[in-house]
């Protein structure tokens, strides 16, 4: 433990400090210095010493960025200081900034000519900038050569593909960004693009623009001055998606500089730098969010900004959720989720078949983040007032899109939208236009009631009077109303979910209601949005076991229904991974206490039934046939969706799949572990958990050198340990400990990040558990780890580690005695510290006779191993084993003649051998010898 210092004088802090310092205690000689100047309020000479003292303590540290900082701030008050410009030199030295490092030590010498500290460190410096002079001289030629080409209209289309290509490789290359940018890249790519036609050269140029972004608040704040947000937002206004992309990259990566985010899943954004730019970083959210309700911009641009600000919205550090109510952004969101593509007039948005998803999904990722009753509220009022805003005219209009805003709250935040719902005459007008005469009106009100009618406790009106309107519509001889009414009555045939016992229709209704959406889906001259509007029929009713054995051997509606969610359609998605999360159940299912049932039966409450189809056998028949009808590429595809949700739900299928052993090869080969990986670091919790146990089960199963290649073997270390937790099941922690056992034995890379990430302390905590297949896989998985160093010198560390190996070897199950057998042959071969600690339990004896005298093979033979390493280890230990009956026992087996234990008997041998050359025991001849001369 750091010890605190409780002195008040900064000299004498500054003293302590020093003191520390030299004993090596860098974490209480930083605690005194940061004291000391905290004390000092003037700015005087002693004060300079204490930030060049702390500045050591940095440098020790390998903390370059705060030792720059303290040696400027040193410099500042007794400038020209040698011991501080040479601290400051090593600090931008390992900062990468060679020039300014060579100005510092230059400065030295100039300063104390004498210092011979310096000298070397200045040759090399000069070697270093005169490299960098000469490679920036190059670099800048080539730039000037590349310019002449890629902005010379001129030249030859395939001359200037090359050359804007050339020019993207070096923006990739953060000193090529600097020089780009010195040559003034900005602005002529700012002018090319006014006026490129060519797709190629203008996408590369966006491109380059993203990249001198990238990792640098200078250079994104000069794009900023030089082209402005508009220009990126001008660029992103087309129908061509690869545009579309480049350029959400490019704000993406402005948002990323300027708020010290990455592309990482757990990157967070820097207080500090989010402070400095917080002007820059609002102006940037109000500039996309004005431009979500521009009448120019094209639909898949629209989306690209949504999914922008949907993707953002949670970091703390930018509090866009909270600004957005500030600048009424939730009124502009839900303008544009009240869109509708059949009002055609002047001043109508384009939007895509995805566009009400994807606002629906961002607008309830903002709800999430108010974290306080007051932000709630907040949000309460802004829908509020975007309603009686539209509700204040006559015109129908204006109340079709309030029904629409609201169809679009119910798929968001659910709340909000059942509040809104609960408004006295909201329900009643959703009612009278799904009586209507007018077919907008009708397909309006019918997607209200199904988004409405999702829970039954809240929604009675809806369920009790819906269910006679959406007969009434499906009986429409329009097909658009049809497939919406055929929905509605699906969703409110599945309200008895997976109980067999409740069928709310008549007996067959959901089978016919199944067909009916087949015929729909199947049907070639459907448009997509009636097939969109199948599968969602389908996604309720397969929680009917009768419906999923039936869609399970239709392989034309299985195809119908992937290929469309493979569209590109974001409406899809979630309804095709909640189908086959049905067909797989795959979903949350609550657990049966068996006790709780005997007093359900005695309180005459209702007990949920399971249907005889959902059996084991048949679902593992349905994953089967998945699997072989190619689900696999179409849930990586699938994977691509920005809905959390509906990634946990691939997660679900993907871990229900590879619940089968003969299909996690599958899995490996059409990209799935890929997927996986990704997922299990991001998205939600029992999304992360389904993902992680996916990946065991692979790793469990397939070398993991082949299913997890290059790096991927290493990052899969932290999905997994995470399931090695109090709160994963018994399966997920055991399928966990036995992939981890794989890698373990794969390189020392992988054991190294096995115990960065804690997985050690978790894995012996298994060990100790009394659940039988948990203690043995977390043993087993030891074993393999003994291969590294680092876990032998935890072994050697003050604890009683090796002593539990030795008392685990008697364990009754075999397997787990082997392992820990194994596990002590393999550590007490390295280290003489463990093979002493053995013999501090107080029944080692016991322990030792055990492992020798043991009838199986594999456990005598480790125990023999295990002898032969403490007799090797040390004369005092080799004396106290001989000192026991264990030396009978070794002679025994020195001399045994039994087939198949030669490898033991020649081990055995090697201990007696041992123990002679400690001359702890006598050579045979030699005995006789000394006999002979005593009766001399």
């Amino acid at each position: 433990m750091t010890k605190e210092s409780n002195s008040e004088d900064p000299l004498k802090l500054k003293e302590e400090g020093n003191a520390s310092f030299k004993e090596g205690n860098l974490a209480h000689a930083l605690s005194c210095y940061s004291k000391a100047i905290k004390l000092s309020k003037d700015e005087t000479p002693e004060k300079a010493i204490l930030f060049k003292n702390r500045a050591a303590v940095y440098l020790k540290q390998e903390d370059f960025a705060k030792a720059l900082k303290d040696c400027d701030k040193s410099l500042e008050i007794v400038p020209n200081d040698p011991k501080t410009l040479f601290r400051r030199c090593q600090a931008l030295e390992n900062l990468n900034r060679p020039e300014e490092a060579y100005r510092d030590a230059r400065q030295v010498h100039t300063v104390d000519p004498t210092n011979k500290a310096i000298q070397p460190v200045l040759a090399r410096l000069h070697e270093i900038v005169q490299e960098k002079l000469r490679i920036n001289a190059q670099t800048n030629n080539k730039i000037a050569s590349m310019f002449e080409i890629a902005f010379d209209f001129q030249q030859t289309k395939d001359k200037r593909e090359s050359a804007m290509n050339n020019i993207l490789v070096l923006s990739r290359d953060s000193a090529g960004s600097s020089a780009l940018v010195d040559a003034g890249v900005i602005q002529k790519i700012g002018s090319l693009l006014k006026v490129e036609k060519n797709n190629d050269i203008f996408l590369s140029g966006v491109r380059i623009v993203g990249e001198l972004c990238r990792g640098s608040l200078q250079r994104t704040k000069k794009v900023l001055v030089e082209l402005g947000i508009p220009w990126f937002l001008d660029i992103l206004n087309c129908s061509k998606e690869e545009q579309v992309n480049a350029s959400q990259y490019c704000l993406q990566t402005i948002l990323n500089s300027l708020s010290g985010l990455d592309n990482k899943p757990d990157s967070k954004p820097d207080q500090q730098l989010c402070e400095e730019n917080k002007k820059e970083i609002d102006t940037l959210l109000t500039c996309l969010i004005y431009a979500t309700t521009s009448r120019t911009m094209t639909g898949l641009g629209r989306d690209a900004i949504i999914q922008l600000i949907m993707r953002n919205v949670h970091y703390k550090g930018i509090d866009w959720a909270e600004t957005l109510i500030e600048i009424k952004g939730l009124q502009r969101l839900l303008e544009v989720g009240s869109e509708l593509q059949e009002y055609k007039y002047e001043s109508a948005m384009e939007i895509t078949e995805s566009t009400r998803t994807i606002t629906a999904v961002c607008l309830a990722r903002i709800y999430e983040n108010m974290y306080y009753d007051k932000a709630r509220e907040r949000y309460l009022e802004a829908v509020n007032d975007y309603i009686k805003s539209k509700l204040i005219t006559p015109e129908i209009e204006s109340k079709v899109r309030v029904v629409v805003a609201l169809t679009c709250l119910l798929l968001g935040p659910l709340d909000i939208g059942n509040t809104i719902v609960a408004r006295d005459g909201m329900l009643e007008m959703i009612l009278v236009m799904a009586n209507s005469e007018e077919k907008l009106q009708q397909k309006v009100a019918c997607e209200c009631i199904i988004a409405a009618a999702s829970k039954k406790d809240k929604i009675k009106t809806i369920i009790s009077q819906g269910a006679d309107i959406l007969k009434k519509l499906y009986q429409s001889k329009d097909d658009s109303i049809r497939v919406r009414a055929l929905v509605g009555l699906c969703k409110l045939g599945s309200m008895g979910g997976t109980d067999a016992s409740i069928r709310p229709f008549a007996d067959g209704s959901t089978t016919k209601l199944a067909e009916a959406c087949r015929r729909f889906l199947i049907s070639p001259s459907k448009d997509a949005d009636m097939r969109r509007w199948a599968i969602e029929g389908l996604s309720y009713l397969t929680l009917d076991a009768d419906v999923k054995e039936k869609l399970i051997d239709d392989k034309k509606a299985l195809h119908a229904m992937v290929e469309l969610a493979k569209s590109g359609n974001q409406a899809c998605v979630y309804p095709t991974v909640t189908t086959l999360v049905n067909l797989c159940n795959a979903y949350e299912k609550q657990e049966v206490i068996p006790e709780m049932i005997e007093l359900a039966k005695f309180a005459k409450h209702h007990i949920p039934e399971d249907h005889e189809l959902d059996d084991p056998d048949f679902v593992s028949k349905r994953c089967a046939v998945l699997a072989k009808e190619g689900i696999i590429s179409a849930l990586v595809v699938l994977s691509k969706t920005e809905s959390d949700n509906s990634k946990e739900l691939i997660c679900r299928v993907f871990n229900a799949i590879c619940a089968e052993r003969d299909l996690r090869g599958i899995v490996v080969q059409q990209g799935g572990a890929k997927v996986l990986f990704s997922m299990a670091l991001e998205g939600t919790d029992k999304g992360k958990k389904n993902a992680a146990q996916a990946l065991a089960r692979i790793g469990i199963t397939i070398n993991p050198e082949v299913a997890f290649p290059g790096q991927r073997c290493v990052e899969i270390i932290r999905p997994l340990v995470m399931l090695l937790h109090p709160e994963c099941t018994a399966l997920e922690s055991f399928e966990s400990l036995m992939a981890l056992c794989n890698l373990a034995g794969v390189s020392e890379t992988v054991r190294k990040r096995i115990i960065k990430e804690g997985g050690v302390t978790r894995i012996e905590g298994y060990m100790f558990e009394e659940h039988l297949m948990l203690r043995r896989a977390a043993t087993q998985c030891m074993t393999n780890l003994m291969l590294s160093p680092d876990i032998i010198k935890m072994y050697e560390g003050k604890n009683d580690r090796a002593k539990f190996l030795l008392l685990l070897c008697g364990e009754e199950d075999e397997d787990t005695a082997e392992a820990a057998a194994g596990a002590l042959a393999m550590l007490t071969s390295v280290s003489k510290k463990c093979c002493k600690k053995l013999f501090e339990v107080g029944s080692w004896l016991e322990n030792f006779q055990e492992l020798l005298a043991n009838p199986k093979f594999e456990m005598q033979h480790r125990g023999i191993v295990i002898m032969l390493n403490i007799i090797k280890s040390s004369k005092e230990l080799a004396e106290k084993v001989m000192s026991t009956n264990l030396m009978e026992l070794l002679m025994a087996l020195s001399i045994i003649n039994e087939e198949g234990k030669e490898k033991i008997k020649s081990i055995a041998e090697e201990c007696l051998k041992a123990a002679e050359e400690w001359k702890i025991i006598k050579k045979p001849g030699e005995e006789e010898e000394v006999l002979s001369e005593e009766e001399d």
